[in-house]
Formats: C-alpha cells, structure tokens, sequence
C-alpha cells in the first residue's frame, strides 16, 4: 500500500483566494454569512487561547474599515455572548468603512460592546489584560502601514498583551511576506479557509506567531479549485511515513549509509552527521574521512564504523557503495582543491543516492555541469541556494519570485531540494514545494544541518524515496528542536542536543499518529 499523501493544507495567494470567494458569491453564498461563520470559528480559537494560558476573559478589539474589521466585529459579538469583556478601538470614522464593516459595527453595539474610535495615540490605549484581537487589514494589504494605522501596530505590539490576528497580521503582505514598515507581532494567527503565501515568505514568518486554523464556511469544490504555491505537510500521518521495519531484517537490510565527511580540524561535521544516521535507524553507517584524523575522531560513537581514504582510490569506494543504500557528503569536507578534486570523482563513480550539503555545496555551485546522481537531495540554507542560482538569480529582474527559481532548479537538475529555513521547504521535479513549519530558533546553531544530512540519509537508505526521506527527516529535526527547547531553552540548545532528542521525537511524532 502506497504511504499517505505528504500534502495537507494548500497555500494560496490572497488573489487566489480572492478569487474562489468571488466564484461562491457568483453561485448564491452570503458574504454576510460568511462573516458570520468567520465570527463564529475566530471566538472560539480566541476562547480557547485565553482558556489555554488561564488569562483573564477580557478582549480588545483592533478594528479597521474593511472586511477584516467586519470580521473582528462579528467575533466580538459571539465573545460577548459568552459572557466575555469586549471593547473596541476603531481607528478610522465610520462612514470610511464598508458596508459589511458598519453592519457588524452596528450589531456590535447593539450587543453591548463597547467601542471607542481612536485615531491618536492618547485614545489607543489598551485594558491591562486579555488579549488583542487584530481586525485592522486583512490579506489584501500591499506597500506599507502609516499614519493611524502604523500607530495603532506600533501601540499594540508595545502593549505586552497577547495579539491574535484575524487571517493575517496587520501590515504583512499577504503574498510576499514583506512588511515595509511595521505590522503586528502575532502570538497566533486565526487564518480563515486557507493559509495564505505570505505567511511563510521573508519577514512573514516573524509575525505569524503559531497558526490556528478556522473556517467561514466556503464550500470544499471552492477549495479544490484553488491554485497552491505550496502545501504545508500533512501532520496527521506523518508517522505513517515511516519506513516498515521487518522482523528478521539485518543491519544491511536496516539500512546501510556511507559518509564522505570531515578533514583536519573539522571533525565534528563528520560525527554529527553520522551519529544522526545512526539514531535514525540506519543499520550501519561508514564514515570516510582523510587519513590522519583517527585522534580527531577518537570520540566517536562506537557503532560508527570509521575509515581513512586517500580521496582518490574509487574502487574502495565502489565496493562498498555496491552493498550501501544511501550516500551523504560534505559536512565538514573542506574548501581546498583537493576536496573540489574529490567530490569531482565521486560524482562520476558511484550511482548512489546522495544527500549533498555544506561544502559539497559549494563545489557544486562552482562547477554545475556535474552530474548528479539520481534521486539526489540537496540541503541549502539561503545562502548556499543564492550560490547554486548563480546566474539565475543575479539575471532575474523580478519576473520570476525567488521560489520560483528554485523550482526550476531543482526540475532541472533533477534532484529534491531542501531549502533550510524558518519555515522550511521542499522542492522536488513536477511536484507542488511542501512546507515544514516544525522548528525552533534554537536551532540555529552550528551542525544543526549536519544532523539533518545524516537523518535524510538514513531514511534514503531505509527504502523512503528522496521527498518522502527529506520531508519526514525536516519533521522528526524541527520536532527534535523544539522538544530539546522546551528543557533546554532556545538560548541554550546545540546540535548534538538535537541529536539527543530524536528518540522523543519519534515517539511523539508515532503517539500523535495512534491517537487520530
């Protein structure tokens, strides 16, 4: 039986979603109802969050002129009716605002919510608990926040109380992630149907906060019909995911890695990265290295099988790379034209599948007419993607995004990509990018990637295909670092904690799964 789809959720533009509202409204839906349900589903994620953090049932409304407003209003009524303390700071005049937003204005009032219009900063003033609902500007806001609008950002982010924003925060673009002066600093977004582009795109993801799904009714052929840039990984089966572990396998048949790894004064990489293959169920895992490093690597784990090479003799690469499932290079490898001269040879000796990061990646940028070969995954942060661009990047005039251009990279080359980030995304030929939001900024530390390149390649090596081995391996890493957090603060945590935090996050991630 096939794995289950790595695809969960779509991610669409706000044109896009834009878009099939405008179909729903063309076939009879309520815009009004559609508020209405919105309303709805945004009090009880802004009910549960106050229940959640035992924070006081007080509630400010940060209301604007649109639909967004309109949708701030409509909670506000639901959070009234269930017996919260609801205000609202309304920072334009009435009669600017639309229709739908003076509705729920009005309905607001009549529900006893209390609203006080605030276009200076002496009138933004905040109750001194509860939480913030945002309702300012939705996912239709382009350039930038100023005047009252900027102030009111600015007065909410200094308030110290919790911001829940409605679709998006305020002042992020909704498709390009950029904020070209200030926007609100979300403790959660509510977004309402589907998640939206700029979420996941430049400065976005510094605003969202953590993600709340809702919904506003819009019937699911609408939903079909939407064109995604990306889909977020679907959660709920990702243990499903794992490779199948038979009762009578051997450590070969477990999974058998191969690291090209290290050099003089770089060992860590190389245990790093083999360690992490090791935890993530590789059966065996042989560590190449340059000969003369055996003090350097005197500390590795006992089970790491370690191997000095010259870096020109194939055929003792060869005969292992006959028996061995998956490959991983590069970690800690070097710079010099020796290594350039090796990972050359490589290439053209063997037909595994590779895991390619750090200096391989380097190398690779500089010579791309290197073969690859099939089924290759490669794992650059930005700034070794900027490098493996070259000159299609610095010859992009803005017609194409820079996603875009990573698509086409990895169609071209024929290989998956692991673009490093917060969030992180997947590239991989004639399939829609994934995007794997699990993480924490901890994990921003030296040979964090290192112990990614050695998961995707266990997994490689367990039988998983290369997007199937580097989404759940981005998965099991970014869940790793975030339960290495919670004990060890986002201040304190290393790479090898990372490490030391796997086997929780397997159980977790199969626990999560049992129970639906």
């Amino acid at each position: 039986m096939d794995a289950p789809a790595l695809e969960g959720l779509k991610i669409i533009s706000s044109q896009e979603m834009a878009r099939i509202e405008g179909m729903a409204y063309a076939e009879g839906a309520s815009e009004k109802a559609f508020m209405e349900k919105a309303g709805e589903e945004i009090a009880l994620a802004v009910e549960d969050f106050i229940e959640r953090y035992d924070l006081p049932k007080t509630v400010t409304l940060l209301v604007g002129k649109g639909n967004n407003g309109g949708d701030a209003y409509a909670a506000g009524v639901k959070l009234l009716e269930r017996g919260f303390k609801v205000a609202a700071l309304h920072i334009y005049s009435l009669e600017n605002c639309g229709p739908l937003c003076k509705a729920m204005h009005e309905k607001f009032r009549t529900h006893g919510g209390a609203i006080r219009h605030a276009h200076d900063e002496q009138a933004l003033k905040f109750d001194a608990e509860g939480v913030i609902l945002d309702g300012l500007v939705g996912t239709g806001f382009k350039g930038k926040a100023d005047g009252v609008l900027a102030l009111a950002i600015d007065c909410a982010n200094r308030s110290g109380l919790p911001i829940i924003a409605i679709d998006i925060p305020s002042g992020v673009n909704g498709n390009t992630g950029e904020v070209a002066t200030v926007a609100i600093e979300a403790t959660e977004t509510i977004f309402l149907g589907l998640p939206k582009s700029g979420f996941f795109l430049k400065e976005g993801w510094d605003h969202v906060g953590k993600l709340h799904y809702a919904t506003f009714g819009l019937g699911e052929k609408y939903i079909a019909d939407a064109k995604p840039m990306a889909y977020l990984l679907n959660e709920e089966n990702i243990a499903e995911q794992f490779p199948p572990i038979k009762r009578s396998r051997h450590k070969y048949q477990a999974g058998y890695v191969l690291a090209i790894a290290g050099s003089p004064g770089m060992p860590g990489a190389a245990m790093l990265s083999c360690t992490a293959a090791l935890k993530s169920g590789a059966g065996i895992v042989r560590l190449f290295h340059p000969c003369g490093m055996e003090t350097e690597l005197s500390s590795a784990p006992y089970e790491l099988i370690r191997q000095g090479w010259n870096g020109k003799d194939m055929d003792v690469i060869q005969a292992q790379a006959a028996r061995a499932k998956a490959m991983l290079i590069g970690p800690g490898i070097g710079r010099t034209k020796e290594a350039m001269k090796m990972l050359h040879r490589l290439l053209d000796a063997i037909d595994l599948q590779v895991v390619l990061d750090a200096d391989a990646l380097f190398f690779l940028a500089e010579k791309s007419s290197w073969k690859l070969p099939k089924g290759s995954v490669l794992t650059p942060h930005r700034g070794e993607m900027d490098l493996l661009l070259g000159k299609a990047l610095s010859a992009n005039k803005g017609e194409k995004t820079y996603l875009e251009l990573c698509r086409e990279y990895a169609e071209t080359r024929g290989v998956t990509v692991v673009l490093k980030g917060a969030p992180t995304f997947i590239l991989h030929p004639q399939t829609v990018p994934l995007v794997i939001t699990r993480g924490d900024p901890g994990m921003a530390t030296a040979g964090s990637g290192d112990v990614l390149t050695g998961m995707i390649a266990a997994l490689i090596a367990q039988g998983l295909d290369a997007r199937s081995a580097a989404a759940l391996a981005v998965y099991l890493h970014g869940l790793s670092g975030e339960l290495a957090a919670q004990t060890l603060t986002s201040y304190c945590m290393t790479a090898s904690d990372l490490i030391d935090f796997l086997p929780d996050a397997f159980l977790d991630t199969q626990t999560i799964s049992k129970l639906g």
